[in-house]
């Protein structure tokens, strides 16, 4: 199960990322994302888990966890599926 990963502070590393869901299970991947010009670290990631219910204890366990003085958000991520888009005003 692919898990997003929010409000993460921009201290964060991978490894501790790791370190987090790994007391849940086996970790897959793991990926925090950089804007492509700075560098600088957007605030969320992705953490690939093979197993759903272990990716669903972390899930629960995570979410709204005070992480580096910010309460991350930790959820099942969007599968890229057609988003909804709102309707243009003219």
């Amino acid at each position: 199960m692919n898990i997003y990963v929010g409000n993460l502070p921009f201290s964060i590393t991978e490894e501790e990322l790791k370190t987090m869901f790994e007391e849940f299970g086996t970790i897959e991947s793991i990926k925090l994302i950089s804007d492509r010009f700075s560098g600088q670290k957007k605030g969320f990631g992705f953490v690939e888990m093979p197993s759903n219910s272990e990716a669903d204890q972390a899930i629960k366990a995570l979410n709204g966890k005070l992480v580096n003085g910010k309460n991350i958000k930790v959820n099942q991520a969007n599968t890229g599926g057609k988003r909804q888009s709102k309707p243009r005003r003219y």
